[in-house]
């Protein structure tokens, strides 16, 4: 069983190997996204967040995901290219993951173990669920769908 998020690796939207550990010492934003989801316009908060936010220490991390009514169709590179195009994101894109079921990403199943969702729910239940990880990389907190990430400034700065 993982002690924190740095025993975790995953592959970036070019297939390349990350280890999470890379990111020992920030805070992290992790985040299953979409591009075709009622959502999608919360990448530009995201955006913001990462802007305001960076030079402090906090790093958001994309894993897009096409396991809500297929919203994520594209490849990675297609993936990355609606993002630069519509929201010209400067924070990590990772490859698109499975975050429920047989297939989850390994990072994902430990994530919804620490941080369960309403009612002690593990699943996640749509795009564009957000968990907060401190400097030690603990899963502090996870926020639901509709929460923008400008709401989030508080629980981020408390972090930081």
């Amino acid at each position: 069983m993982a002690n924190d998020i740095y025993d975790f690796s995953a592959q970036d939207f070019k297939g390349d190997e990350v280890n999470l550990s890379d990111y020992k010492g920030k805070v992290l934003l992790i985040v299953n996204t979409a591009s075709a989801c009622g959502f999608t316009p919360q990448y530009k908060g995201l955006q913001a967040l990462h802007d305001k936010f960076k030079d402090q220490g906090l790093e958001i991390l994309a894993f897009p995901c096409n396991q809500f009514k297929e919203q994520e169709k594209g490849s990675n590179e297609e993936i990355k290219s609606f993002c630069d195009l519509n929201f010209n994101i400067k924070f990590p894109l990772f490859s698109k993951i499975d975050v429920n079921g047989d297939n989850a990403h390994p990072l994902y199943e430990y994530l919804k173990s620490e941080a369960t969702g309403i009612l002690g729910s593990k699943s996640i239940k749509w795009n564009f669920t957000k968990f907060l990880v401190n400097k030690d990389g603990k899963v502090v907190t996870r926020f639901a769908p509709v929460t923008k990430p400008a709401s989030m400034e508080s629980a981020i700065t408390a972090l930081l």
